[in-house]
């Protein structure tokens, strides 16, 4: 029985309600809504439910309708050097230690400055965010000045506390790289859009010393431990020309496997390390493009997954990529998968978006917070316009997203329930800024 005017309950006042063709939360698997909508308040997600149920529970100050769109979490990119979008084309068609020894390490070592990083991080938030991502998981030098950037632009960011052995511009030795960034830390760690991990280089740059001071840190103060792993089959080589084993053994050795590793690349892993990592319940960040680019290898994800292993992808950095577009890698790692696994079934659509959110927040210890569409988790959000002409038919939104559209069919961005892309435009950065920033720069490196 309906229950007279006067008992009906009034409607829930709420920020923003978001009605769109299909809403895909990701949670659970598998899952994939028509005519459905969400409610945000604030910077958290409500509720999602039927079109006609929501229009009657609640009252939005603002509706947004999406009626030829997918509305999904915002991406996680979970391994990029966001600073180095400065170095885009900079040192193409070169091996990962020639271009690092030969290219990158010397540009470095003449520009990279606060200004530099700032400037560049600011670059390359915005390329992320007009892609859908909503948050990333940086490594680089001078992380002060890409907080800065990327709380000016508006993206969810985990900044690592970058550690080698040798002398930068930023820092001298490993002891003062952990110093520096400790202190970053502890000027932003009440800051709800920032986050960090220890981030040591990579095991060919950073001492055991120093790796089981991070174990100890790590342990400490509660933050993922995010590094470059087995990502050449050089890297393995020299490891056991130089420690006597492999560098996955001398890191279980040093106490870093567990569930806060992030294992980025990860391409030459043997099948008992495969399995090792799963133990340890660890992380893998899979960059497929940067990793082809650079002929570093092929990942096998599907037998990372067969054993358990959360994966989530990454962009690497636009000097290696070069481009920081998780569609474009969503679409690389479906098909190395299936390629590499000889088998056309491996790594499914829903999979591999579930990878692109949920497993990618989960490495970073959020998500509880973001990766899915659930009430009370933030109001991270894309959505994407699958009506142009180019794209159909469209038989699977799902599939549709992997394999045909691009981040240039995101139209829409919410980080934290704050509006950063609307119909594919910037809502906070000037393009001519941007421009302004990348030209300035390749005058310079060009001088």
């Amino acid at each position: 029985m309906t229950p007279p005017p006067s008992l009906t309950p009034a409607p829930q006042a709420i920020d923003l309600l978001i009605q769109a063709r299909w809403i895909l939360p990701i949670e659970p698997h598998g899952t994939l809504l028509q005519d459905h909508a969400l409610a945000i308040q604030g910077d958290t997600i409500v509720a999602l439910l039927p079109e006609v149920e929501a229009l009657t529970r609640f009252q939005p100050k603002q509706k947004v309708v999406l009626a030829d769109h997918v509305l999904m979490p915002g991406l996680v990119n979970l391994h990029t050097h966001a600073a180095m979008s400065l170095m885009r084309g900079y040192a193409d068609d070169l091996p990962l230690m020639r271009w690092l020894q030969e290219r990158i390490w010397p540009a470095e070592g003449r520009f990279v400055s606060p200004d530099f990083v700032r400037d560049g991080t600011l670059l390359a938030a915005a390329e992320m965010l007009r892609g859908g991502i909503t948050c990333c998981n940086d490594m680089y030098f001078f992380p002060e000045a890409a907080a800065e950037a990327f709380l000016e632009a508006g993206l969810r960011a985990r900044l690592g506390i970058t550690v080698i052995e040798f002398p930068t511009a930023y820092a001298t030795d490993a002891d003062d790289y952990l110093a520096k960034g400790l202190a970053v830390r502890d000027r932003y760690r009440h800051e709800p859009m920032l986050g960090f991990t220890l981030a040591p280089h990579a095991p060919y740059t950073v001492s055991d010393r120093t790796f089981e001071r991070i174990a100890t840190l790590s342990a400490q103060l509660d933050l993922p431990i995010h590094m470059h792993l087995h990502e050449t089959r050089q890297e393995v080589e020299d490891s056991v020309r130089i420690h006597g084993q492999r560098p996955l053994a001398r890191l279980e050795r040093l106490g870093l496997l567990g569930p806060d590793l992030i294992a980025v690349h990860a391409t030459h892993l043997e099948k008992d390390e495969i399995s090792l990592l799963a133990r340890h319940g660890s992380h893998i960040a899979h960059c497929p493009t940067s990793n082809m680019k650079l002929a570093s290898g092929a990942a096998p994800i599907a037998a990372f997954l067969a054993e358990g292993i959360s994966v989530g992808f990454g962009s690497d950095g636009a000097a290696s990529n070069n481009r920081l577009d998780l569609f474009q890698e969503m679409r690389h790692a479906a098909l190395l998968g299936k390629l590499v696994a000889e088998d056309a079934s491996a790594l499914d659509a829903h999979r591999v978006l579930s990878m692109a959110t949920l497993e990618g927040a989960r490495a970073l210890g959020m998500d509880k917070a973001i990766g899915s569409l659930k009430a009370g988790k933030k109001a991270d959000l894309c959505a994407l316009r699958l009506d142009d002409w180019a794209l159909q038919p469209c038989f699977d939104p799902v599939s549709h997203l992997v394999y045909v559209a691009g981040r240039e069919q995101v139209s829409h961005v919410w980080v934290g329930g704050k509006l950063r892309v609307n119909d594919t435009h910037l809502t906070d950065l000037e393009p001519a800024k941007l421009l302004a920033i990348s030209r300035l720069w390749q005058n310079r490196m060009n001088s």
